[in-house]
């Protein structure tokens, strides 16, 4: 999450630096040593098949031999180890991620269009025959991805979706994980973790059969194996670290600003976290404000360094300037916290999502409990895609149904254009039927 050079050329003297990252460099780089090992790991189980698949297991993961796979009673019941205010939780925030992605589902309708007599074309959309979902359970376990990734596949009418989560200590799947996947629809679980788990389940290890699609978030090894088998399967995003942005001005909270730029901080210590602000007040207050809460935040250790190396505040001289920052950023999660969000949410045009207003805060997202998915370009990839949703399921199929009377409409043209290039097997599939028209 870094400005481009042409942008800040553009805007010299138009915005001041507050708070610069301690480090001079992307959060998400492409480590080559990553790549390298991915790309053996994946070559080795390819070829080695389970074997190789169990092999790694056991070196990274610790597996001890026992079926990889959950039986249904194991999943169903795995709510049953929950607290009961935790199992309510994923069980609110799957419906109502479900119910947005159901929303989504029926804007996204097929059609018929007669273009001119006799030429009837149309789309009709189709699921993805099978979904690998990686739902990730390190330090900290995304029990949410689950509603995103396997949920959301499920409301899109996908007929099989098969997950895969690393075995915490013990070789047990993280049971709150686990029901999420359940309530969330998932037909069969794996506990397998990072790149032997992806390769699994591009490859036809576990399973019915090879998946068409990986989706879910995941280390940088996880990352790099989704890049190297994309084009064997289709993936969702290649996402790295998590990000989050805020643009406020001086009628924001700066303890609320900077309890949201830790709160999504403390994903990873190389999480970027950014403000850009019309107040230079308000960027003073928040930067000591984040010094002040990390001082007492649990996950000091992880946010800390974050926000040092990748943390900044940017001051804009106005708010047009200010959006031109941000869209020039792109972050996964942007909020908006202004006395006319309204304007901002007009212009700003380069983000996974946005929250707009005080009280809308990443976290109620990033938890399933806002409804919209929280799987989101990162690194700038919010310039050129969108995050993962039930359109991202569907393939847009069209066809065309064509009756001997639209030949004069469409052959002439044909012919003409199949002869200038020289394609002569095309410019008579055109003069065949001109002629029997």
């Amino acid at each position: 999450m870094r400005h481009t050079a042409a942008l800040l050329r553009r805007l010299d003297g138009r915005f001041r630096v507050l708070k610069a990252p301690a480090v001079d460099a992307p959060a998400a780089q492409r480590d080559p040593a990553v790549a390298a090992l991915v790309s053996r790991m994946l070559g080795e189980i390819e070829s080695g098949g389970m074997d190789a698949v169990l092999r790694h297991a056991r070196d990274l993961d610790h597996h001890d031999g026992r079926d990889v796979e959950l039986t249904r009673e194991q999943i169903a019941a795995s709510g049953d180890a929950l607290p009961p205010d935790l199992r309510a939780a994923i069980d609110l925030g799957s419906q109502r991620t479900r119910a947005f992605a159901a929303a989504q589902r029926e804007h996204l309708v097929d059609f018929e269009v007669e273009l001119v007599p006799g030429l009837v074309t149309g789309q009709r959309y189709v699921p993805v025959g099978r979904v690998g979902a990686y739902l990730p359970a390190g330090r900290f376990p995304l029990t949410a991805s689950a509603f995103m990734t396997v949920g959301v596949a499920d409301v899109a009418g996908v007929p099989s979706v098969v997950a895969c989560t690393p075995p915490q200590p013990g070789g047990h799947a993280n049971a709150a994980v686990l029901y999420a996947a359940h309530v969330s629809g998932v037909d069969r679980v794996f506990v397998l973790g990072g790149v032997q788990a992806l390769a699994a389940m591009a490859f036809g290890l576990v399973g019915d059969a090879p998946v068409d699609m990986l989706v879910g978030a995941g280390n940088a090894y996880v990352a790099e194996a989704k890049r190297q088998l994309f084009g064997t399967v289709a993936i969702d995003l290649l996402a790295g670290p998590s990000e989050v942005a805020v643009i406020a001005d001086e009628s924001a909270d700066p303890v609320v600003v900077a309890a949201d730029l830790l709160g999504q901080a403390e994903h990873g210590t190389n999480s970027p976290a950014a403000l850009v602000t019309t107040s230079e007040q308000l960027g003073t207050a928040v930067l000591a404000e984040v010094e002040r809460q990390l001082g007492t935040l649990a996950t000091r250790d992880v946010a800390g360094p974050a926000w040092r190396d990748f943390g900044s505040i940017t001051v804009a001289q106005d708010r047009e300037t200010a959006a031109a920052l941000m869209d020039d950023l792109a972050p996964e999660h942007l909020e908006v916290q202004t006395v006319d969000d309204r304007w901002y949410h007009d212009r700003l045009t380069n983000y996974g999502s946005i929250f707009l207003g005080p009280w809308s805060t990443v976290a109620y997202s990033d938890k399933g409990m806002a409804g919209t998915n929280h799987t989101l370009p990162t690194a700038g990839g919010a310039k050129h895609s969108a995050g993962l949703s039930v359109s991202r399921y569907l393939k847009p199929l069209t066809y065309q149904r064509i009756a001997r009377e639209a030949t004069s409409a469409l052959a002439p043209a044909v012919q003409v254009i199949s002869d200038s290039e020289g394609m002569a097997a095309h410019a008579a599939t055109a003069s065949l039927r001109t002629a029997s028209a």
